[in-house]
Parts: structure tokens; C-alpha cells; sequence
């Protein structure tokens, strides 16, 4: 099964709003409103941590003697996980690990004092993600201590997303971006300028079923907390 075209969809938004041929709604302003549903979607969906738009890129590296990663993603939006690329028993750095901290903790403080680290030695490089992100500008990622040597690494993290082709969001999310397309075209229609309340409400109620329906994404197993020495194995 294919992903709705987003044509498929602005051609429902016309049936409702009783256009089918362009006149007082142009395709570029209701595909500009759409957008802004998507964005509205893509965030409450990434609050629900089930990583639907988990993305990992090798690209990123952390060059000797700098203290930050070269190389982000543009679309780069929330980091989730950083690792040496090569984590084979043989890979570069594979013993590093590096922890989330901010740029003004005592350990990040401490750690950017240090001279370089022999990344074959392993130990703690600590980040922090800093800038105004997608889509406003590409993520910086502040690092230390700094390395004597190249190092690639994997960045999996939560991409920005844009309306192409078809709906980038899952769920069966049709109906809601129609719902949220007709509702602010219609501001159009008043004095106000105000989105109508019924199609809003219908929205409403098609992104709660959305994010209802997507939680959890697997069911073989209880979602379980990990306790203090959770990497040993154990939960309750």
C-alpha cells in the first residue's frame, strides 16, 4: 500500500470546499496550508517517542583538535543517539561513549580543559545540541574533550520534515490534513479571518485518534522501565 499523494488529498480539500477548478483558493495556498498541518502532526507525534522518524546518518565527524561535529544533517531536529560509526570489534573508537550534558555542566566544564584524547583508548565524549535547528539553520553539536584524530561517527536522531509528493505522516492521517487544510482556507471565507470551528473540531478529534492508534508500536512485549543498573539486564 502507497502513501496518499498529497494531489489525492488537495483534490478532496476542493470537493469540500465546493471548488474543483482554482478561482478563489489557488493549489499553491492550500498545499502552503497543508504544510502547516504536517509540521502540527510531525510534533505531537515525535512526543510520543515511539521513534517513527528515527533517522541515522553516518555522515557527521568529529575532527581532531575541534570541538564540534562536523557535518550535521540540515534536517537534523532532536538528537537521539551518538556512536563511533564503527563499532565492530575492530572499529576506531569503538569504546568511546557519548553522553548528553549541558555546555555549562561542571563535567562538560571540566572535560573542555583536557588536552586531546587518543580515541583508541576509549572513555567519555560529552555533547551538547545547541542553535535554532531545522528549519531555521543546521544544529550545531558541541563536543568534549577534543580528539587527536579523525573520528566518523552515527548520528541517529529526529529529521525535520516537508510536504512532497505524498503525506509524510503515518497513521491513516488523510482525513486530518484534510480537515486542517479546509478549516484554515476557509479563514479566507470571514471578516475574522478565523479558521472554521467545525473543521477544527473534526481535526481535533482525527489527531487524537492518530496518536491514539500509533501507541505502542509493537505489542509482543509490556513497555518496561529500566531500573538504575538497567544495562545488566534487569527491569520492573
Amino acid at each position: 500500500m502507497a502513501a496518499t499523494t498529497t494531489a489525492s488529498i488537495l483534490s478532496q480539500v476542493r470537493k469540500a470546499l465546493r471548488e474543483l477548478t482554482a478561482r478563489f483558493w489557488a493549489d499553491e495556498e492550500l498545499t502552503e496550508i497543508m504544510q502547516l498541518g504536517v509540521t502540527d502532526l510531525w510534533g505531537a507525534i515525535l512526543d510520543v517517542h515511539g521513534d517513527h522518524y528515527l533517522t541515522r546518518s553516518t555522515t557527521p565527524i568529529l575532527k581532531a583538535g575541534e570541538d564540534k561535529i562536523s557535518a550535521v544533517p540540515v534536517d537534523c531536529f532532536r538528537v537521539l543517539g551518538i556512536e563511533p560509526a564503527d563499532i565492530s570489534a575492530d572499529g576506531t573508537g569503538r569504546n568511546l561513549q557519548f553522553f548528553p550534558r549541558k555546555y555549562t555542566h561542571p563535567e562538560f566544564q571540566y572535560a573542555r580543559t583536557r588536552s586531546a584524547t587518543d580515541q583508541g583508548l576509549g572513555g567519555i565524549i560529552y555533547y551538547h545540541a545547541s542553535g535554532a535547528g531545522w528549519p531555521v539553520d543546521t544544529m550545531q553539536i558541541l563536543t568534549a574533550p577534543i580528539l587527536s584524530a579523525d573520528l566518523q561517527l552515527r548520528l541517529i536522531y529526529n529529521p525535520g520534515i516537508e510536504l512532497g509528493n505524498v503525506n509524510p505522516i503515518p497513521g491513516g492521517s488523510d482525513n486530518a490534513l484534510k480537515a486542517w487544510t479546509i478549516a484554515y482556507a476557509r479563514a479566507k471565507e470571514s471578516d475574522a479571518q478565523i479558521p472554521d470551528p467545525g473543521w477544527l473540531g473534526i481535526y481535533a478529534t482525527e489527531k487524537q485518534l492518530i496518536l491514539t492508534r500509533i501507541t505502542p508500536r509493537q505489542e509482543q512485549e509490556p513497555e518496561v522501565v529500566e531500573d538504575f543498573f538497567g544495562g545488566m539486564g534487569s527491569s520492573y
